[in-house]
């Protein structure tokens, strides 16, 4: 029975969706939430003498709920004061970053944990549920991997320094 209400309504409910909203997508997400409510109260639905125009009902509604949500949206954005511009990453953090996302993530794990967050070994060990060992070669492992990625000697040079002051 819903099955034959949806293929006998949806086109003239998206056209309907669209002609409030003027765009595609939306309009189909609002279809969408409108049949899945239908279908959850189909009982109900299902007994009115016209359940399209309760669909109809259902996406005037979305449509109004969503006009306010940008219109609160926007308004905050005019009144907040302006965000500070940030500077994006450096050309090494994001080789750095590329270079890591390489890594097998216990390696990468290690790595963080210990020269980013200067977690002790037994702490990553810990939080890892390994062994320090274990994480002794992680991070030995992760340093040459680096190293070899990134195609310099410069991960391993510090000991425990940050790699290219990252």
């Amino acid at each position: 029975m819903f099955d034959m209400f949806y293929r006998g309504t949806v086109r003239r409910l998206t056209r309907y969706a669209f002609g409030l909203t003027g765009d595609q997508s939306e309009s189909q997400d609002l279809v969408q939430e409108a049949y899945a409510r239908a279908w959850q109260h189909w009982r109900r639905v299902s007994a009115y003498d016209d359940a399209e125009a309760w669909l109809r009902l259902v996406v005037s509604r979305l449509a109004k709920d969503r006009w306010r949500r940008l219109l609160v949206r926007r308004t905050a954005a005019v009144s907040a004061p302006p965000m500070p511009s940030v500077a994006g990453p450096s050309e090494e953090t994001v080789l750095l970053v590329a270079a890591m996302r390489q890594l097998p993530f216990d390696q990468r794990q290690a790595l963080v944990l210990f020269h980013l967050l200067d977690r002790s070994l037994a702490d990553i060990a810990a939080e890892t549920r390994t062994n320090v060992n274990t994480v002794k070669a992680r991070l030995t492992r992760g340093r040459a991997s680096l190293a070899a990625v990134l195609g310099t000697s410069t991960a391993t040079n510090a000991g425990g320094a940050h790699v290219n002051g990252a």
